[in-house]
């Protein structure tokens, strides 16, 4: 004899489906909140910390980094970006959108959908998303030659295995000052991995590798992976150029 598909039959079915597919994920965040969470470590200011951030930037060769005109990537293989660092302008492209930012004055930014300039009433949301993206993305190929940026705080900080690591606290400028960073780094200052105290992610402390370096045509030392537990964040054909 066949059932019938009453109101409260059906919303148990998709009660159960609903905790069928939403409890393993719920377990899992546990799991891994309980394993990587960890409070911002305290360091102390001053000039062993500058030491340190100056040794990073000694092991990526800075200056050929701040001689570099122009920087290409690809993040995650969604945003394309082509920095004309010299002229501080980026060209963004995501979709059919393509965004010319003009990073010193921003509303003299040009937008292009299906390559047709477009000023209609959506051109300020895509010059905020393209800031955005460009605020992130070119942070996961920068961000150590950001450590003596304007608004940063530097501090040593002594890791559990009594190793040298350099705490940077970001509290103004990008899309969401305040964030926190821990770079780990090898004998020689180059960076290998940092941790993120960060307001969009909800596990505080979770580590990110700096993967697959390379050495552009200009000199510059950049990264083209990174990896978040199981995750690969690709950066693309990098490149940096000087004209």
């Amino acid at each position: 004899m066949k059932k019938k598909w009453t109101i409260k039959r059906i919303l148990k079915i998709i009660g159960g489906l609903i905790v069928f597919f939403t409890l393993p994920s719920l377990l899992f965040f546990g799991f891994i909140y309980l394993k990587y969470n960890e409070d911002l470590p305290t360091g102390i200011e001053g000039e062993q910390a500058d030491m340190l951030a100056t040794k990073m930037l000694e092991a990526l060769n800075e200056e050929a980094y701040l001689n570099t005109d122009y920087l290409e990537w690809t993040f995650k293989g969604d945003h394309h970006y082509k920095w004309y660092k010299t002229d501080n302008s980026c060209e963004v492209s995501w979709d059919r959108i393509t965004v010319v930012l003009d990073l010193n004055n921003k509303t003299n930014s040009n937008v292009f959908v299906s390559q047709q300039e477009y000023n209609g009433s959506e051109k300020q949301k895509y010059i905020d998303k393209a800031i955005a993206y460009f605020n992130n993305d070119s942070f996961w190929l920068v961000a150590p030659y950001k450590v003596f940026d304007k608004g940063t705080e530097r501090r040593l900080v002594k890791t559990k295995d009594n190793k040298d690591a350099l705490l940077i606290t970001y509290t103004s400028g990008g899309t969401t000052p305040g964030d926190s960073y821990l770079w780990h780094l090898n004998e020689n200052g180059k960076p290998i991995s940092y941790q993120m105290w960060v307001k969009i992610l909800p596990i505080e402390g979770f580590e990110a590798t700096w993967d697959n370096w390379i050495t552009t045509e200009s000199g510059a030392q950049l990264p083209t992976s990174h990896k978040l537990l199981f995750f690969n964040l690709e950066m693309g054909e990098v490149k940096g150029l000087r004209f």
